[in-house]
């Protein structure tokens, strides 16, 4: 998943995309390095961000949206929280809401239902503007699972099914670098929830903290962190950094592959297997 903000103050390419122009022709390079669904924001949750209204986020968007439905392909992904922008995202032609609220916002649930797109549900504690003030956990992992389980339940209840649903764990929405590192750690333990898993690590705060890196030099950390998490059981990873991060999963794919290739006789010393 490609991420494209379209957005002046998101933490990594804030201002850079506000130009359909500018955001078409990242989204064409995205597409061409192997991205299979890109990610359109146009309201910043960062820490610290502050919202914007419905109108202001459509007028973001939509132009974005409509410009790379007319060129490309490609699954798009329209990342917000807001009932008007989910509605108006689906009848441009997106395929899935990608909402760090997990659908509470009032209508939310409603509008996601009535689409018939598919849902990614993330975990966050608190809102962005403060989320990252104090956050506390008893154990983080087990904290964001029940969150999520109740998260699908709720979808299940009000008619959408689980085979429309993927769940995020939100790493740095709420969490200090020990929570984030401890979820990363512990990834697999999400797989039970019986829907895919979304990982956005990428450029990320928790790898600035690890490396001493800005957010324009954290690439390799990001790859890194996006294998992690795909070993570990994420089927879809949110990048920056498409290209590379295809790069490397294409390299993993292969090793895996070679490990479960049949070994013949010449490669095990001549003895018949």
């Amino acid at each position: 998943m490609g991420v494209l903000n379209i957005t002046p103050d998101s933490f990594s390419d804030g201002g850079r995309f506000l130009c359909a122009d500018a955001a078409l022709r990242q989204a064409e390079a995205m597409v061409e390095a192997g991205a299979d669904l890109i990610d359109i924001g146009g309201e910043s949750t960062r820490p610290g961000a502050e919202p914007v209204s419905d109108r202001e986020e459509i007028r973001r968007v939509m132009p974005v949206i409509g410009a790379i439905t007319r060129r490309f392909s490609v699954l798009l992904s329209v990342d917000t929280s807001k009932p008007a922008v989910m509605r108006a995202a689906a009848d441009a032609g997106v395929g899935l809401i990608n909402d760090v609220r997990a659908l509470r916002a009032p209508g939310a649930l409603d509008a996601a239902r009535d689409t018939g797109l598919a849902v990614c549900l993330m975990h966050m504690q608190g809102e962005p503007r403060h989320m990252q003030d104090d956050p506390r956990y008893g154990d983080v992992i087990d904290d964001v699972r029940i969150f999520l389980q109740e998260r699908v339940a709720a979808c299940r209840n009000a008619g959408i099914g689980s085979d429309r649903l993927l769940v995020d764990p939100g790493f740095g929405f709420g969490k200090t670098l020990q929570h984030n590192l401890a979820i990363l750690a512990r990834l697999t333990e999400l797989a039970d929830l019986g829907v895919p898993l979304l990982a956005g690590l990428s450029r990320k705060s928790m790898l600035g903290a690890i490396t001493g890196r800005p957010a324009s030099q954290r690439t390799v950390a990001s790859v890194a962190a996006a294998m992690i998490a795909v070993q570990r059981g994420a089927a879809i990873v949110r990048v920056h950094d498409v290209a590379e991060t295809v790069d490397a999963l294409a390299v993993w794919r292969a090793i895996e592959t070679a490990e479960r290739r049949p070994r013949t006789a010449v490669e095990v010393g001549g003895e018949n297997l």
